[in-house]
C-alpha cells in the first residue's frame, strides 16, 4: 500500500491514522491493528458487522465474467469522462474512492483513465480505495487494483477516511451514504453516482427474473443527495448489447437477483435464447458537488 493512501486511512475502532510502516500491517496508536488477507484486502468490520447480505463468491463470478467481456466498457468510459470532467482544475494523482467496488471493475477503469495523459486504460492505477461488504468481490478487486487500499466494510457506516482527503467518489448500483461522501470529498470534490434506466436490460428481465427497476428513481436520487450535494452534471447512457445465453445468465446472476434465483433453474430458461440476443443497456449518470459547509 503506498504511503500517502495509507496517510488517508482512519482505524474503524478509534478513528485515529494509523502509524506509518513499511509493512502491509495497519496499526493504530491505541493498538488497534489489521493485517491484509492473503487476497490483499483488509477487513474493517468491527462490532456486529453489517446487516446487509454480501454477494457471494457465484455472484461475483458472474460480475467478473460478464465485465470482462466488455459489455458495460462503453459505461466505464463515460464515468471516467464524467469524473475526468468534474476534476479538470484538480491536482494531478487524484484520490477516488470506490464505495460499494464490487469486484473493481469501474475503479480500474476510471484511475486508470485519470492516471494516463492520453486517457487509455492502460496505466496503472493509483490513489484509489475500495470498499465493499463481499470479501468474494473484494478478492477480485485487489487483483485488479494491485496498488490501491481495498476493504471489507459497510458504506452505510462512517467511512474509515480523514475529511476531506478524497477527490472523487464513485457509487455505481452501490447504496449512498450522502453525509459520509460529503464528509470525505474535498470542497471541489466530486460524487458520480449511476443508476439504471427504466429501459436497462427489459428486453431480457422476465426470461432472467430481473427485478423491477423503480419509476422515478432519479427524483428520489436527487432527494436524497440534496441535503450534501448540488447537481452538477446529468448524462443518460444507452447502447445495445449483444448477448448469449451464458451472457444472459450472468448479467442476471451478477446483481440483486442474484441473491435469489436459481442458476440451474435460469440457465435452462436462458438456453432457449439465440446465439445473441440484442439487449438495452440504460443508465444514467449524476455528478454532484458537496454543498459548502
Amino acid at each position: 500500500m503506498r504511503a500517502d493512501v495509507r496517510a488517508l486511512l482512519r482505524c474503524p475502532h478509534c478513528g485515529e491514522p494509523f502509524q506509518p510502516g513499511p509493512g502491509p500491517r495497519l496499526q493504530c496508536p491505541a493498538g488497534h491493528s489489521f493485517d491484509a488477507a492473503k487476497q490483499g484486502y483488509y477487513n474493517f468490520l468491527t462490532g456486529k458487522g453489517t446487516s446487509f447480505t454480501a454477494d457471494s463468491a457465484a455472484m461475483a463470478a458472474s460480475r467478473a465474467a460478464f465485465l470482462e467481456r466488455g459489455h458495460y466498457a462503453p459505461l466505464a468510459e463515460a464515468l471516467a469522462g464524467m469524473v475526468r470532467d468534474a476534476l479538470s482544475d484538480a491536482e494531478a494523482d487524484p484520490v477516488v474512492v470506490d464505495a460499494g467496488a464490487g469486484t473493481g471493475y469501474y475503479l480500474h477503469e476510471v484511475t486508470s483513465r485519470l492516471s494516463s495523459p492520453d486517457h487509455s486504460a492502460d496505466a496503472s492505477a493509483s490513489r484509489a480505495v475500495a470498499f465493499d461488504i463481499s470479501k468474494f468481490a473484494l478478492r477480485r478487486a485487489a487483483r485488479l487494483n494491485p496498488e490501491a487500499a481495498v476493504f471489507v466494510w459497510d458504506v452505510w457506516r462512517p467511512l474509515p477516511l480523514a475529511d476531506g482527503c478524497a477527490d472523487a467518489a464513485l457509487v455505481v448500483f452501490a447504496p449512498r451514504n450522502p453525509a459520509e461522501f460529503r464528509r470525505i470529498l474535498r470542497p471541489g470534490g466530486v460524487a458520480v453516482v449511476v443508476t439504471p434506466l427504466p429501459s436497462h436490460l427489459r428486453e431480457i428481465a422476465e426470461v432472467a427474473g430481473l427485478l423491477d427497476i423503480e419509476e422515478g428513481k432519479t427524483e428520489r436520487l436527487d432527494a436524497g443527495m440534496g441535503q450534501d450535494f448540488e447537481l452538477l452534471d446529468r448524462r443518460s447512457l444507452e447502447f445495445t448489447l449483444h448477448l448469449s445465453p451464458d451472457d444472459v445468465a450472468a448479467v442476471a446472476l451478477m446483481g440483486p437477483a442474484g441473491h435469489h434465483l436459481d442458476p440451474e433453474a435460469l440457465r435452462e430458461r436462458t438456453s432457449a435464447l439465440g446465439r445473441s440476443t440484442p439487449v438495452t443497456a440504460g443508465f444514467t449518470l449524476s455528478a454532484y458537488r458537496p454543498r459548502p459547509v
